[in-house]
């Protein structure tokens, strides 16, 4: 996705915010109820299988690993392998860094794949996890619903695992996921939303890149406004779908590849909690 040499100098040479704002918010209730009875299902069938395929997220390679404990000691004993899906939408221009740094953390065998275009996916059919069975052998798959660990180790992980559409939006907020992605996209220096908007430059200020999305899609609402003569009806712009149009650009890969988890790989702090 290019940018104009303006865009990009401007860019380059803005202050852009070094953490995001995460004091006050609560990542329990993020967790669905019904995703217990899920573990609860998983668990038992874990014992009925001879091997384990997990399946997260490309962009979240690391975020997605924080996997539910209760299933680590089980996880151990069987052939694992962990499918990185929508390679698509994710920028893999340091692989080879993301898979050493998923071995340092055990993980030996993993398949980056995009099962819309079918990229990738035959090798997980192909992928011998034991050694000791015949050729082609007679293979049952035992599908589970996706599940997150009961707890959320921190507030940015949840809003990584939100933007992925892991956890449901309006327990988040879209506006403060719209936020923090374009704070993430910033401070790598990923400015598509400019071109992909028409903006005359990258900004870090939510509320004005929702303002200018909003009338760009022509999105605005009337709003009663109390005055000394009464109610006054004003156009604003509407900056809740804005914020879920943002969302969805972003998830469909319209703002180009992107890694959420860049900072955990390059071995940078990542978003901080204000006092």
């Amino acid at each position: 996705m290019r940018l104009s040499a303006g865009v990009l100098c401007r860019a380059a040479g803005a202050a852009w915010r070094e953490n995001f704002p995460l004091h006050g918010r609560d990542v329990a209730r993020w967790f669905p109820g019904h995703m217990a009875k899920g573990l609860k299902k998983m668990q038992s069938c874990l014992k009925l299988v001879d091997c384990v395929i997990e399946v997260h997220d490309a962009r979240i390679s690391f975020t997605a690993q924080g996997r539910n404990p209760l299933f680590q000691e089980t996880l151990g004993l069987k052939p694992h392998l962990l499918v990185l899906n929508k390679m698509d939408l994710a920028d893999l221009t340091e692989q080879q860094k993301i898979m050493q740094h998923l071995e340092g953390e055990g993980l030996k065998n993993v398949i980056f794949t995009n099962c819309v275009k079918d990229e990738n996916v035959k090798q997980v059919g192909r992928f011998r996890l034991r050694p000791d069975v015949c050729e082609q052998p007679l293979v049952f798959l035992l599908d589970t619903p996706g599940v997150l660990a009961p707890r959320i180790e921190s507030v940015e992980t949840g809003l990584k695992l939100a933007l992925c559409g892991t956890v449901l939006d309006h327990l988040v907020g879209e506006e403060t996921m719209a936020d923090y992605l374009l704070y993430t996209l910033n401070r790598h220096r990923l400015f598509g939303y400019v071109q992909h908007y028409g903006l005359g430059a990258a900004c870090d200020d939510i509320e004005r890149v929702l303002k200018s999305v909003a009338v760009k899609l022509g999105k605005t609402q009337k709003v009663k406004v109390l005055t000394g003569t009464g109610d006054v009806n004003v156009i604003q712009p509407n900056y809740p779908e804005a914020a879920r149009d943002f969302l969805r650009t972003f998830r469909r890969g319209q703002l180009g590849p992107v890694m959420l988890d860049l900072d955990v790989l390059r071995g940078h702090p990542t978003a901080k909690t204000d006092p």
